[in-house]
C-alpha cells in the first residue's frame, strides 16, 4: 500500500491538526470542525495531483486556451457521522463528483470488545471508478476494510484512495495487508492504539467533537 503522511512535510495541515488535538480548542465545535473542513480541502489538492487529466480548449474573452482538466471527477464515499466536515472539505474541490454514504459504527460487546456494524449504504455505481473513501480517524482499520468490502456490491473501482485525517500504525498495518492496492492520504500517523482501541495520543472521538455525545 502507498502511504503518504503529509505533517512530514511543512504545510498549514500542521496547524491545523494541532488545534484539533488541544484539549482547550476542542471546546470551539465550529472551529472544530471547520479545521477538519480544511484538512479535507488540503488533502484533495494533493490526491489531485495523482489523477489523470486531459486536455480542453476552453473560450477566453480574448481567444482560446487549451487548459489541462480532470479526465474524470472521483466518487466520495464517506463514513458517517465523524466523516461529514471532512467530506464537504474534499467536495469544495471535486464539487462535480458523486457522493456515497456509509454508517459504521462500533458495537461495543463485554469488556473492550467490539465488532464493527454497517448498516446504512447509499452509492452510485463504483465500476471503474475512482474512489475516495473519506474517514477521519483509522484506529484498527476495520471500518475502512469492512465499508470498503460492504461498498463492493456497487462495483468495483479502478482505484481506491482512502483518506483519514489520523492514522495509528496498527490501523496502517492492518490495512497494507487488507488492502495492498490502496493508496492511503493522512494528515498525521501516531505509533499506537490504547486498550479502548482509540489512537494514541490521538484527539478523542471526531464525531462526538464535531456533533455532540451520542447516547
Amino acid at each position: 500500500m502507498e502511504i503518504h503522511v503529509l505533517s512530514q512535510s511543512h504545510s498549514l495541515i500542521n496547524q491545523f491538526i494541532s488545534e484539533l488535538r488541544d484539549v482547550h480548542m476542542q471546546k470551539d465545535r465550529m472551529r472544530f470542525r471547520k479545521n477538519i473542513e480544511r484538512i479535507g480541502q488540503i488533502m484533495a489538492y494533493e490526491v489531485s495531483k495523482t489523477l489523470t487529466y486531459t486536455k480542453r480548449n476552453v473560450i477566453t474573452p480574448l481567444g482560446t486556451h487549451q487548459s489541462d482538466v480532470l479526465a474524470e471527477q472521483p466518487v466520495l464515499a464517506t463514513i458517517l457521522r465523524a466523516g461529514l466536515s471532512m467530506h464537504l472539505g474534499v467536495l469544495n474541490y471535486f464539487d462535480q463528483a458523486d457522493c456515497a454514504f456509509i454508517s459504521a459504527f462500533r458495537k461495543h460487546q463485554t469488556g473492550n470488545q467490539f465488532e464493527i456494524v454497517v448498516e446504512y449504504l447509499a452509492s452510485p455505481d463504483l465500476t471503474g471508478k475512482t474512489l475516495f473513501l473519506i474517514d477521519p480517524m483509522l484506529a484498527t482499520g476495520q471500518s475502512i476494510d469492512l465499508t470498503y468490502q460492504a461498498i463492493l456490491q456497487h462495483g468495483t473501482p479502478s482505484k481506491l484512495h482512502i483518506l483519514s485525517l489520523l492514522a495509528s500504525q496498527d490501523g496502517i498495518d492492518y490495512l497494507s495487508n487488507r488492502l495492498p492496492h490502496a493508496t492511503c492520504w493522512i494528515g498525521d500517523l501516531d505509533p499506537e492504539l490504547n486498550k479502548d482501541s482509540y489512537i494514541l495520543p490521538g484527539l478523542g472521538d471526531a464525531g462526538d467533537l464535531s456533533f455532540g455525545e451520542k447516547l
